[in-house]
């Protein structure tokens, strides 16, 4: 049952794989479900070349990078003052923040622009003058966005390590910030790794923040290299194939350079109370 399902998840990516490794020429001849005359990786360079790919993935290591971190350190604040202090607003707090979380992009995006636009930042932050435009906005709604799904998870990790651990090195003492610093965050490494691989994919992959909150194309992502390899009265699907697997490789190594954290953070639940 279980292979049946990955093999169901798998076939579009081999599909993509396939079409990638074809020429155009030869799928409009004999049709995408015939056997291939001729396979090359030409449709991987034209991709690369025609869609400036190596310009917007800098943009979005630029945007990806600081949002995560930003992301975690935010939300591991937040999550570990209302998991290990008790106080009459720790609940309610949490609410609040994880209920940024149930509204749509969609419904954000009117008065958020509208926000952008009034908020100021020196030049050496954005030739704009302004957050909208900018890759500081990008970064800052990703941090504001996910750090509500982050903190519920955290603080619910938080939980299940014993207090008197904290209250062992208040003892000998250790102010809050050492508590948190040395003791807490490292002691969340496999949460922090299986949230660090989600939001990666997450921030890398978006395309509506930076189509609505940036106007100079090349300041977007690597999902608007992609958009560039659409012509306005042709498109070519075996180039678009090629473009969207070559912009998946960075999300791929991600996954595998924190994949043994990612899946101890996915099942920690099953061995702790």
């Amino acid at each position: 049952m279980l292979g049946s399902i990955a093999l169901l998840w798998l076939v579009p990516l081999l599909w993509a794989v396939y079409t990638s490794l074809r020429p155009y020429s030869d799928t409009t001849k004999h049709g995408y479900l015939s056997w291939p005359r001729s396979i090359s990786l030409q449709n991987f360079s034209d991709a690369w070349s025609q869609s400036g790919m190596p310009h917007f993935f800098w943009n979005s290591v630029l945007i990806t990078v600081p949002a995560v971190l930003g992301t975690l350190l935010f939300a591991s604040a937040v999550a570990f003052f209302v998991s290990r202090f008790d106080f009459r607003w720790n609940i309610v707090l949490l609410m609040l923040f994880t209920a940024g979380n149930l509204l749509p992009a969609q419904v954000l995006i009117t008065p958020l622009y509208k926000l952008y636009l009034l908020i100021p930042l020196p030049s050496w932050m954005s030739d704009s003058l302004l957050v909208y435009n900018s890759l500081w906005g990008i970064i800052f709604i990703h941090i504001a966005y996910q750090c509500g799904f982050c903190t519920f998870v955290l603080s619910n990790y938080m939980k299940t390590i014993p207090k008197e651990i904290s209250e062992a090195a208040l003892v000998d003492g250790a102010p809050v910030w050492r508590q948190f610093f040395q003791i807490v965050v490292p002691l969340c490494r496999p949460a922090f790794a299986a949230l660090a691989t989600l939001e990666s994919i997450w921030i890398y992959n978006d395309f509506f923040w930076s189509l609505t909150l940036i106007q100079t194309g090349d300041k977007r992502p690597i999902t608007s290299a992609l958009a560039n390899l659409q012509g306005q009265y042709f498109t070519n699907p075996n180039l678009i194939a090629a473009g969207a697997l070559m912009t998946a490789i960075p999300t791929l190594l991600v996954y595998f350079a924190l994949q043994r954290q990612f899946i101890s953070g996915l099942t920690i639940g099953s061995s702790k109370g």
